[in-house]
């Protein structure tokens, strides 16, 4: 089986889903992204980072309860599948080897 490769909005989509756990949905997944990294990651950008990696199955999701406070609207949660995870893991292992060694990342000034 090939290989897919993760962009770098889609891994950090996949760290906020496995770092929110159960509450993991559009809105707690971009403020984690906003949150942790100080970058901005509008709802739209989050929820087509969500399909393709729906696509990918390295997450699935489920509808939650309807709430009166969302009109009547359910949540779609998601979560991390076993081979999302190691996706990330792969992700981790090929960019610390890339970062390892070079001066110039090692806490000089830039």
């Amino acid at each position: 089986m090939a290989r897919t490769h993760l962009a770098e909005f889609e891994l950090m989509v996949l760290l906020a889903v496995i770092r929110l756990d159960e509450t993991a949905y559009g809105v707690p997944i971009s403020h984690e992204i906003e949150h942790r990294t100080g970058r901005e990651a509008s709802l739209g950008s989050v929820y087509a980072a969500l399909e393709r990696l729906e696509d990918k199955r390295f997450v699935k999701s489920r509808m939650g309860e309807r709430t009166a406070e969302r009109g009547g609207r359910a949540k779609r949660y998601f979560h991390v599948t076993a081979r999302g995870l190691r996706a990330v893991r792969e992700s981790q292992r090929a960019l610390t080897a890339l970062w390892q060694g070079l001066p110039q990342l090692e806490g000089g000034p830039a």
